[in-house]
């Protein structure tokens, strides 16, 4: 979500001694936070409401973050109506969860009355079947309805994202009308930059920026100074690759629309700006195997997520030990090999996971396809030869020297070439091949590339070894 603004000075509510939220790190300080622990175990509401009331949402999720969970609990509690549960939007899902279980859905229910629609559904979305429902069937008909229809649509969707608060008219309604509407009417969003034009079965039909409405006569049609909405965004499109429109088109805003056409919503910048963190946030975890882990999950939550893929990877690792063992017998009579090998092994390692997080990256933002895929494995396999060479001739030379054997140094450089070129191939086919059949390359490149890397560094090194000194 949005960051504190002006870390290096006193934001939000200050104690009456001076405290101020955050300390020089833009951390929330231990005075505060000590403040506040003392003013929840006196359940000092006057106080609380006074320090927090005032503070920006963001920076009462940095604080929820910081309290221990009972205080956490404590304070929402406390504070009651004046809490500013859009704040809840700021912490980490578990957080949100624990808090929001213990509160009576009634509250719950009130709290997100007073929300915008794109925020009551981010709160909504994770609580069980049940609790949605008791919840909702607490809130005015419209606003049930419309709740209920962002969250129909599957996650990670643009309809999950989007508020359905907006400013809509006909075409044939002039200027006047229109301005008259918005000063006239009480249920528009807080903020909005454009006004929607729409036919009478709610198709939409174009839009007006709000700076020409106010540039234009009042008695102009709005037909007449509307333009088309070329970047309409349908409500099951996933919220990356809405994203992604608006990074490319510069949008401040744009339209969500269902499967018929009708504007069922509005995606602001805001909601992306979230969306662009949030999936960069996911590639990072997946591409360490790690799925949506949370620092604030429980030890057997963070532990469970990790455990598939280590089992993953602790069968490639039995792979790549089969392979050494073919060559027990060369390892036997040159030793030097098994101090070497995890050399090989480990810098294949390293170049694949610099391939591979770069075309994971590209697949995501969509700047690889088929018609420049050739081109850039092209350029990767350059890349691994030429990194290839360089570092085989700095490995052979020192492992030359190290062990006084010149043979030793030409069979770990030419190793060295094969490895890195199979890593660079390796680390850009892989993803290619995983995203081709509908996987997520984020969560399993790495354990597969990791696994050919070993088992080509191992094989192609003591396979040469092998050979060389069978020979001579």
């Amino acid at each position: 979500m949005s960051e504190p603004e002006g870390l290096d000075e006193k934001t939000g509510a200050e104690a009456a001694d001076g405290l101020g939220i955050y300390d020089e790190d833009g951390v929330v300080s231990a005075p505060f936070l000590a403040h506040i622990g003392a003013a929840i175990a006196d359940r000092d509401t006057i106080t609380l409401r006074q320090e927090v009331s005032s503070l920006h949402q963001s920076e009462i999720g940095d604080l929820l973050e910081a309290l221990l969970p009972d205080q956490r609990l404590a304070l929402v509690v406390l504070m009651g109506d004046d809490f500013d549960y859009t704040a809840l939007t700021e912490v980490d899902e578990a957080i949100r969860l624990e808090i929001l279980e213990n509160l009576p859905n009634a509250q719950v229910a009130r709290a997100v009355e007073q929300l915008d629609s794109d925020d009551a559904v981010y709160i909504l979305e994770d609580l069980e079947q049940s609790d949605q429902d008791e919840i909702l069937a607490q809130l005015p008909f419209t606003e049930r309805v419309r709740l209920r229809r962002s969250l129909g649509y599957p996650d990670e969707t643009a309809g999950r994202r989007m508020q359905t608060e907006f400013v809509a008219v006909p075409p044939f309604w002039t200027v006047g009308q229109t301005i008259d509407y918005m000063r006239e009417e009480q249920n528009l969003p807080e903020s909005f930059s454009q006004i929607f034009v729409i036919d009478p079965t709610f198709r939409l039909v174009g839009a007006v920026d709000l700076d020409r409405i106010l540039r234009t006569g009042r008695g102009t049609k709005i037909e007449d100074i509307m333009r088309e909405t070329r970047h309409a965004i349908p409500a099951t499109m996933d919220q990356e690759e809405a994203a992604q429109i608006f990074e490319k088109y510069d949008l401040l805003s744009a339209a969500v629309v269902d499967d018929n056409e009708r504007l069922v919503g509005v995606l602001t910048i805001d909601d992306v700006v979230d969306v662009i963190q949030q999936e960069a946030e996911e590639d990072l975890l997946r591409l360490g195997g790690v799925g949506d882990e949370e620092l604030s999950d429980r030890v057997w939550t963070a532990a469970r997520s990790r455990v598939p893929w280590l089992m993953v990877n602790l069968i490639t690792a039995f792979l790549a030990a089969s392979v050494i063992g073919l060559f027990d017998d060369t390892i036997e009579k040159v030793v030097a090999l098994a101090i070497l090998m995890p050399i090989v092994a480990g810098m294949g390692g390293n170049a694949g996971s610099q391939t591979m997080t770069v075309t994971v990256r590209a697949l995501a933002t969509r700047d690889i396809d088929i018609y420049n895929a050739g081109r850039i494995i092209r350029r990767e396999m350059g890349v691994g030869v030429f990194n290839g060479i360089v570092f085989a001739i700095l490995i052979g030379a020192v492992a030359a020297a190290w062990f006084q054997d010149y043979n030793l140094g030409g069979i770990i450089a030419a190793a060295m070439i094969i490895n890195m070129f199979v890593a660079a191939l390796g680390g850009i086919l892989i993803p290619l091949l995983l995203d081709r059949v509908g996987a997520d390359p984020a969560v399993a490149s790495a354990v597969f590339v990791t696994a050919v890397t070993d088992v080509v560094g191992f094989f192609a090194f003591l396979g040469l070894a092998t050979w060389w000194f069978g020979v001579y």
